[in-house]
């Protein structure tokens, strides 16, 4: 464990190769770390806000809360696209929390229950998951809880989980595919 200095609000991180990627809310600063054991190996700046960060295997995908992603070059930092995300011909704003998922993106839609999956190539929204029925007050766990904020995937078990903020639990979810998908 690491912590920042007061000045920064830390938000979403990626693992890329033996390095972990750090954004930080609004300093537009991100950091990078070995994995092993948490040294910081570098820093770079970005324009946005940084809110959530995944990666595809040849890009980094980041968030700042609004309809559009931020393709990352991995090695320098550098914008080299973007994704604009819509839902019914609608930009959708305020996407959160990112993972790359089976060859597409989840992304938790602030501050709501639900999850967009997101086509790399399209920006689409295909579908959406809604975590109501799991949220922990939901549950009788009677605690004060926030919005979903919080997806991991497990590819070698091809297991998703979910979390959110001042969640007690991390929720291991599978999802129902209709036959003619």
């Amino acid at each position: 464990q690491i912590s920042l200095p007061g000045n920064l609000f830390g938000e979403g991180i990626a693992l890329w190769e033996d390095s972990i990627i750090q954004l930080t809310w609004q300093s537009r600063l991100g950091m990078v770390y070995n994995k092993e054991n948490l040294t910081e190996t570098g820093r770079f700046e970005y324009r946005t806000e940084g809110w959530g960060l995944t990666g595809d295997k040849r890009s980094l995908i980041m968030s700042d809360g609004s309809n559009i992603l931020h393709i990352l070059d991995p090695e320098t930092f550098k914008e080299t696209g973007r994704i604009n995300v819509t839902k019914g011909g609608s930009p959708l704003n305020s996407l959160n929390e990112l993972e790359y998922i089976r060859e597409e993106i989840y992304a938790n839609i602030w501050p709501t229950s639900r999850i967009a999956i997101i086509s790399p190539q399209t920006g689409i929204v295909r579908a959406e998951i809604d975590l109501t029925s799991i949220l922990p007050g939901s549950q009788g766990v009677g605690q004060s809880v926030d919005v979903a904020n919080g997806i991991a995937y497990d590819g070698e078990s091809d297991r998703i989980f979910v979390t959110g903020k001042l969640w007690p639990r991390l929720y291991e979810i599978r999802l129902a595919i209709p036959e003619n998908s």
